[in-house]
């Protein structure tokens, strides 16, 4: 079964995703470990849409899709703004470096790299996409 939120590009929304993601995987009794970090990805990828992609312009808006097929949880973030945002290929960041440097932010999609199996950006016309998935055994 499919289910589809859409969001204007506030901050103030993404309570309204975390509950909309942990809604949907509560009613299909996962570890609450899987749902954790499902949240947590989710929550980063539409808030980098939300402040790097939109600049917070309420007018814009994301679409977020959730289906689970067979063993496989699937999310789509569509980003309906005029901007493409593709982020750069992963790497993992230095945390010795990080630390020492007191640097803040710049590691949530090394987190979301590392808490999904799969995570794609492309773009649908002239919009981003970032499609994230998990296998849930």
């Amino acid at each position: 079964m499919k289910s589809v939120l859409r969001v204007a590009c506030s901050r103030a929304h993404l309570q309204e995703v975390r509950d909309f993601v942990r809604n949907y995987l509560d009613s299909r009794q996962l570890s609450e470990v899987v749902v954790n970090q499902v949240v947590l990805a989710v929550d980063e990828v539409v808030a980098n849409f939300i402040i790097h992609a939109n600049g917070e312009d309420e007018t814009q808006f994301l679409d977020l899709t959730l289906a689970i097929d067979e063993h496989d949880l699937n999310v789509e973030i569509a980003d309906n703004g005029d901007t493409i945002f593709l982020p750069g290929p992963h790497q993992s960041p230095d945390l010795r470096a990080y630390i020492q440097q007191g640097r803040k932010g710049g590691m949530g999609m090394a987190l979301v790299n590392r808490l999904m199996d799969r995570v794609e950006f492309f773009t649908r016309g002239n919009h981003t996409v970032c499609h994230l998935s998990k296998h849930l055994a």
